[in-house]
Order: C-alpha cells, then sequence, then structure tokens
C-alpha cells in the first residue's frame, strides 16, 4: 500500500520549533496563534509562530479554520500516530531497530528508578507480547 503525504511527512524530522508548535496543539487540541505563543518555551513573535504553522499545515500536519479574525489550527495526524511514528525513526536511528536495545539504555540511564508498580506494568507488557509471538 502506498503511504500518504502525511506518512510520508512523518518519516522526516521537524524543526525544534516545529516539534513544539505540534506539542503544543497536541496538548490543547487546538490553538490559535497566540494560544501557542503562551504554550511553548522561550517562543519567537507570533508572526514567526503563524509562518510555522502555515508550514506545518502545507505539509499536511494542520489543519486551519477561521475563526472571526484569526485561524485556528489542529493536528490532522493523531498524537498516537506521530508518537508511533517517532519512536519508529529514534529505534532505526539510533538502536539498529532493536526494541531492546531501546529499553536496555532507559533502564542503564538510572535517571530516575522505576517504582514497583511501573516495573509490573512493563513485565505485564513484556508477557503480553510473548503471549503474541508465534509458537
Amino acid at each position: 500500500m502506498a503511504k500518504t503525504k502525511r506518512e510520508d511527512l512523518l518519516e522526516h524530522q521537524l524543526s525544534r520549533r516545529e516539534r513544539q508548535i505540534m506539542s503544543a496543539i497536541y496538548r490543547l487540541g487546538e490553538a490559535s496563534v497566540a494560544d501557542i505563543v503562551m504554550n511553548i518555551p522561550e517562543p519567537p513573535t507570533q508572526d514567526a509562530v503563524r509562518r510555522l504553522c502555515h508550514i506545518l499545515t502545507s505539509k499536511g500536519l494542520l489543519h486551519s479554520r477561521p475563526d472571526k479574525r484569526r485561524k485556528i489550527y489542529s493536528p490532522t495526524v493523531t498524537s498516537q500516530r506521530a508518537r508511533s511514528k517517532a519512536l519508529s525513526n529514534l529505534l532505526d536511528t539510533f538502536f539498529g531497530g532493536s526494541p531492546r536495545e531501546l529499553v536496555a539504555t532507559l533502564l542503564d540511564a538510572k535517571r530516575d528508578r522505576l517504582s514497583a508498580e511501573e516495573i509490573e506494568r512493563l513485565s505485564a507488557l513484556v508477557e503480553r507480547e510473548e503471549g503474541d509471538l508465534p509458537s
């Protein structure tokens, strides 16, 4: 099956500002330029955000609708789909496509110790995955 334009765009990395804008819009559900500016760190000017939203719209990642004298932006790709694609890109780029290497790196980082509840949840996920494997 051929990839859609949006799926093809998800293969490529977004700039830091584009990621910040997408993250803010995912958190808010939909947002005006002013909303975005208030929800990203060290925001650029509203004109810069407006231009980046236009770029993201032309890439097919945002949809805009008029609302009085402004535009309201919303994502065209679900946050789950975007996360999945970003993780897949990270996995391929830094871990040779190996989920085991990714998990080992996360556990070795030891920034935050996992709670007993988190370990139990991860164990349940692994067990569920093992149950899905062909015999």
